[in-house]
């Protein structure tokens, strides 16, 4: 008889019946270790090895960077599909092993349960000593069966010696059986109340060229031949594998579908916070009254609510704002145009008392002296200031005209007497189309600051780049302090806060700077290398076509007088 019981903790039982060959046992833990198949080779599946969790983490680490690089869109496409990915790849692979598990152990538990019966019914009929061709019929009656696999019938013979009966010689000899199967095989087993059998089935996969196989074994008890089975597992992988590609398609249908999904929500997410990057371009172009159409209580409809409503404070502060410096500026205007009037008749006072000054007492003269040329410094004040309200207004304009500006340079020198203070370096010939008072004002406020706080000579210097006009004004002093620079041109202005007072209104760089702003040109301040400041004016050849785009430039029939 064949023994088929098992002690508790050695092995799997297979086959739960009580009958004589008792339960099936698969291999001990330590014996399937060493076979050279296990059961993820019935399946096609590949064991992973342990350097690829190194590689795996790279490239998360390599997505975790690039997320930082694509739209948000992508972002809400890439997570649901991951998101979908992972659900649908986990439960592909839960039904995929739960499936195998259940066909495998069908499949082996039939073919066991069968190898179990025949071998008891075709070995009680053989005599303790049968002969070889006894053997190999009782071998090929085992194999006739449903389950349609090999038998191996091994045991000793008349005559002495072993004989081994295959049912397919080409196919399953004993070659084909594991030698830890043939060990656990014939090992005897301790009989005692926990193993009544000395003897126990086993199992075990395997694979021959390529094709899976469950391979079985069991020794007769009582001096009777030892069987093995040898049964094909092909048509079991052949499903399996079905199996793998009916889930990886359903896999990808899923996939598919998360982004469909995912787009549907990143479009209905996107579209609110494209409108509101929009309506925050408008508002920053100065288009105040830029407000969003709120639907919903939703975060996005309460973050709406929150741009509306701070939108709606911004232009509230604005126009706040904004009326206060209109009245400063009209203050400022009102203030200048009703002083001119007294300036007026203040000056013509003053002009008298200067021609009278030699026949004054000189007592007096001193007080007449400074009488004058406060009032005069007054005049330039109260001028410098309507100059700046016309430019914070937006009412200044060019009146264009085609000068030689060698020529005017020349003419700012000669009409303030700097000819022999400065040197001039300019070829004649250089035509620019530009505003001739403005750019007059803008000379002698830079020639007139070199003289006042630089060292003489002064060179002026104009050279033609391309398009543009550069002219610089170079003095000879000690330069301008590095925490001056950023500040030259700020109104009212002064590096030396221990001298308030100065014979200057403290507008005059600005009046420049505001000058060639609206000739589309600049000015610079910097010191020179070789020592002393240098301010670079640099202006359009031809400021109507520079500023064609603006309406800045106008004729003469529009162009307003200082």
């Amino acid at each position: 008889m064949c023994a088929a019981a098992a002690r508790q903790g050695r092995g799997r039982a297979v086959l739960p019946h009580p009958d004589p060959y008792g339960p099936g046992r698969r291999l001990p833990p330590r014996l399937a270790a060493v076979t050279a198949v296990n059961d993820d080779e019935v399946g096609g599946t590949v064991t992973e090895r342990p350097g690829r969790v190194r590689g795996r983490s790279a490239v998360r680490n390599l997505m975790r960077l690039s997320m930082r690089w694509i739209s948000l869109r992508l972002r809400l496409m890439l997570v649901f599909a991951l998101v979908a990915l992972a659900a649908a790849v986990s439960a592909s692979a839960i039904a995929y092993w739960l499936n195998r598990d259940a066909v495998l152990t069908r499949t082996q538990n039939a073919a066991l349960d069968d190898f179990r019966k025949s071998l008891q019914d075709n070995t009680g009929t053989l005599p303790l000593t049968p002969t070889c061709p006894e053997l190999q019929e009782a071998a090929d009656r085992m194999a006739a069966t449903s389950q349609k696999y090999e038998v191996l019938l091994i045991g000793r013979v008349k005559g002495g010696g072993d004989c081994a009966a295959p049912s397919n010689r080409d196919l399953f000899t004993l070659k084909a059986v594991p030698k830890s199967l043939v060990t656990a095989v014939n090992r005897e087993r301790k009989v005692d109340d926990s193993n009544p059998y000395p003897y126990h089935l086993y199992w075990q996969r395997i694979t021959l060229d390529g094709k899976p196989y469950l391979v079985g074994g069991a020794k007769v008890i009582g001096g009777g031949p030892t069987g093995y089975l040898l049964k094909s597992l092909e048509n079991e992988r052949q499903d399996l594998n079905s199996l793998a590609w009916s889930l990886g398609i359903a896999t990808g249908l899923a996939l598919i579908g998360s982004a469909l999904l995912a787009q549907a929500a990143a479009s209905t997410v996107l579209r609110p916070v494209q409108r509101l990057g929009e309506a925050a371009r408008r508002l920053g172009e100065g288009k105040l009254d830029t407000r969003l159409q709120v639907s919903g209580t939703d975060e996005l409809a309460e973050l709406s609510r929150t741009f509306n409503r701070a939108a709606e404070s911004l232009e509230k502060r604005v126009e706040e704002l904004s009326a206060r410096e209109s009245a400063s500026r009209r203050f400022v205007a009102d203030m200048s145009h009703e002083l001119r009037t007294p300036l007026t008749a203040i000056t013509a006072v003053t002009e008298v008392l200067e021609d009278e000054a030699d026949s004054l007492d000189p007592m007096i003269a001193p007080a007449v002296q400074l009488v004058v040329s406060e009032t005069r410094r007054l005049n330039d004040l109260v001028e410098n200031l309507m100059e700046v309200t016309r430019f914070d207004a937006g009412t200044a304009r060019l009146v264009l005209d085609d000068v030689d500006v060698a020529d005017q340079v020349t003419a700012c020198i000669d009409a303030r007497a700097w000819l022999d203070a400065v040197e001039l370096d300019a070829e004649r010939g250089i035509m620019a189309r530009l505003d001739p008072r403005r750019l007059d004002v803008i000379l002698a406020n830079l020639i007139g600051n070199a003289l006042k706080h630089g060292g003489s000579p002064v060179r002026v210097r104009v050279r033609p780049v391309d398009d543009l006009l550069i002219i610089d004004v170079r003095d000879h002093g000690p330069g301008i302090p590095e925490d001056v620079l950023p500040h030259v041109f700020d109104r009212f202005y002064k590096a030396s806060a221990s001298r308030p007072r100065s014979e200057g209104s403290g507008l005059g760089l600005s009046i420049a700077l505001e000058n060639a702003h609206i000739h589309g040109g600049e000015i610079t301040a910097a010191n020179s290398p070789e020592g002393g400041a240098v301010f670079t004016l640099t202006l359009p050849r031809d400021v109507s076509a520079a500023s064609a785009g603006d309406g800045d430039a106008e004729g003469p029939a529009r162009g307003s007088a200082q």
